[in-house]
């Protein structure tokens, strides 16, 4: 068991490589404690929850309203109030009294409320959370039920219903605690690899400063589909990762390369101008949260014909991103406090997959507010770059723009008790899209958009 800690030590002091699933549970001595210092809102269940914890099974419900308005730019300045609930069971089977090494996690998520999606006139979703589980609807979905068996503390395997964006990072990537919007948490150029699917992977620890993975999930998975009958019906999505850990002047830090391969057909970028529609209406890319029905307005104002000649295929897509963490300044002796910087840079092959490039760079504090040392805050960059094949033609008739999109986000969470955190934050996005339609259906130019909102997360 002592190695079984240690090896998730590990992974978890800075980064990893790919996203951890059922893993060993960090817990309390107890749950219970007055208001303002227990862990949960609901303490120990009068004990119950200290007991379930010893045998290794812990039950959270988490639940995260985050209200935000368009102040400036954008489609329209709506206001939208939306909300995540995410229910988690974790399961240590040593503690259970059953065999050592294994765990297993479940997690559903529940939307509630509304979101402000289509009227930011932004290509990238501004708020992660507004395409969990589905970015049609609120709806309740199985986001993750995994199980992980450790063999050694240098290897270990998962398979299972996998949540890809899960947190693997320190400083960014987290949309319940730090930055909201979507290409600042999550490299853009892995556009095509679904949110979570069936799969299965493994983990090798050579060294300790040495983390190497590998899964391949289901190409078609989603939140909501969990028939697995259907899995890898049409391929696979592969990816690999390794991942250093590096201490430059003593300071902890962490550099990333993953790669991702499917061989799923998709619908190619590069069609015939009269078969645009029919390209919308088919490709899904998850980390854009289904950006169709924005086009395809567009591509209807314009009364165009759909052909009915078959769209052209891609047999492969492919993706790789570099990326680090590295903090620059940590109070001595407290290795969970200090500021950070975080970088990310991703291609594509731009030919199924819209994005060609992506980026985003920012700096993160933790902990480092006089008399606040339970708060963060964050400043940082995204841009995403269009491939030159994706919409060429109404790019070039509509002067449609398409081409890149920034966004800046600054948020400060503010930890009120250990159970509630208050996070106001700011955006300002310089959307893709130069003009879009409005509620009259003519075209109108669309500015620099500001969002501003404020998120409440509640620990039960």
């Amino acid at each position: 068991m002592k190695n079984l800690f240690r090896l998730t030590a590990l992974l978890s002091a800075l980064g990893t490589a790919l996203p951890l699933h059922a893993m060993p549970y960090a817990t309390p001595d107890t749950w219970g404690g007055d208001l303002s210092s227990r862990a949960r809102l609901t303490g120990d269940w009068g004990g119950a929850r200290d007991d379930m914890a010893k045998k290794g099974v812990v039950l959270d419900l988490d639940l995260y309203w985050m209200p935000q308005g368009i102040i400036s730019g954008g489609k329209d300045e709506e206001s939208g109030s939306w909300g995540n609930a995410i229910a988690t069971l974790n399961v240590d089977t040593q503690k259970a009294g059953f065999w050592p090494g294994g765990f297993f996690k479940v997690q559903t998520v529940t939307s509630f409320g509304d979101n402000i999606m289509r009227d930011t006139g932004a290509m990238v979703p501004a708020n992660l959370s507004w395409m969990l589980p589905t970015p049609t609807d609120t709806d309740t979905g199985l986001q993750e039920f995994t199980y992980t068996q450790f063999l050694s503390q240098h290897f270990g395997v998962f398979l299972g219903k996998i949540n890809s964006i899960a947190p693997t990072n320190v400083l960014h990537g987290d949309y319940t605690t730090g930055f909201l919007n979507t290409s600042v948490n999550m490299p853009l150029a892995l556009a095509m690899v679904p949110l979570s699917a069936y799969g299965a992977g493994a983990l090798y620890l050579p060294s300790h400063d040495v983390t190497l993975a590998a899964m391949v999930l289901d190409p078609n998975g989603t939140i909501m589909n969990d028939d697995l009958g259907d899995a890898f019906d049409d391929g696979v999505m592969a990816l690999v990762s390794a991942d250093l850990k590096i201490k430059p002047g003593g300071l902890p830090g962490h550099q990333n390369l993953t790669l991702a391969w499917s061989n799923k057909d998709r619908t190619s970028l590069i069609q015939d101008p009269a078969n645009v529609a029919r390209l919308l209406l088919n490709s899904h890319y998850p980390l854009l949260g289904n950006p169709g029905p924005v086009l395809i307005e567009i591509f209807d104002k314009l009364g165009l014909p759909a052909t009915a000649a078959p769209l052209n295929q891609e047999s492969e897509t492919w993706a790789a991103v570099y990326s680090f963490e590295q903090f620059v300044w940590q109070p001595a002796g407290d290795p969970k406090r200090g500021i950070g910087m975080f970088f990310s840079a991703g291609v594509s092959d731009g030919k199924a997959n819209p994005i060609k490039y992506s980026y985003s760079l920012g700096l993160v504090g933790k902990g480092v507010v006089p008399g606040r040392p339970r708060d963060d805050f964050g400043i940082g960059w995204a841009r995403t770059e269009f491939s030159d094949d994706f919409l060429p033609h109404l790019r070039t008739a509509l002067d449609l723009g398409l081409d890149h999109e920034d966004a800046v986000e600054l948020y400060y969470n503010a930890a009120v008790t250990p159970w509630l955190n208050v996070s106001p934050s700011l955006q300002i996005i310089s959307p893709a899209l130069n003009k879009a339609l409005d509620a009259n259906g003519n075209f109108q130019n669309l500015d620099t958009t500001y969002i501003a909102g404020v998120r409440v997360g509640i620990r039960f």
